[in-house]
């Protein structure tokens, strides 16, 4: 089983910036997808950004360029810097990993707690 934790959420005025974290544990043979979703207060869960264990990443219109996701391999963390952030970008941020289990080689999904960011002035 593979456990995320994600942390680095708060409250931050417009134009500020937060680094979320998301550390990966558990027995995993490979992490292949991985992804930061948000989830605003009374909507649904939404993709934000994706990458790949190639490092091929992908960000949803609102966030790009402004957005970024990145990786450290080494320590099976994954990471969303966020930068001139909005009001409109508050909400729950929640990690999510397709990881691929060693016995069966099956691929497997796991999401995090998630963590609050409020952008408020």
């Amino acid at each position: 089983q593979v456990h995320l934790v994600e942390s680095g959420g708060g409250l931050v005025q417009p134009g500020g910036s937060l680094r979320l974290s998301c550390a990966v544990s558990g027995d995993f043979f490979t992490l292949n997808a991985m992804a930061w979703y948000r989830q605003a207060p009374g909507k649904k869960r939404t993709l934000v950004a994706t990458i790949t264990s190639m490092d091929d990443t992908h960000y949803v219109a609102p966030v790009k360029g402004r957005f970024t996701i990145s990786k450290d391999n080494a320590n099976n963390t994954i990471y969303l810097q966020m930068n001139n952030l909005k009001p409109e970008d508050t909400g729950v941020y929640y990690c999510n990993v397709d990881y691929m289990v060693r016995t069966s080689m099956e691929i497997f999904g796991s999401w995090g707690q998630g963590t609050q960011v409020t952008v408020s002035s």
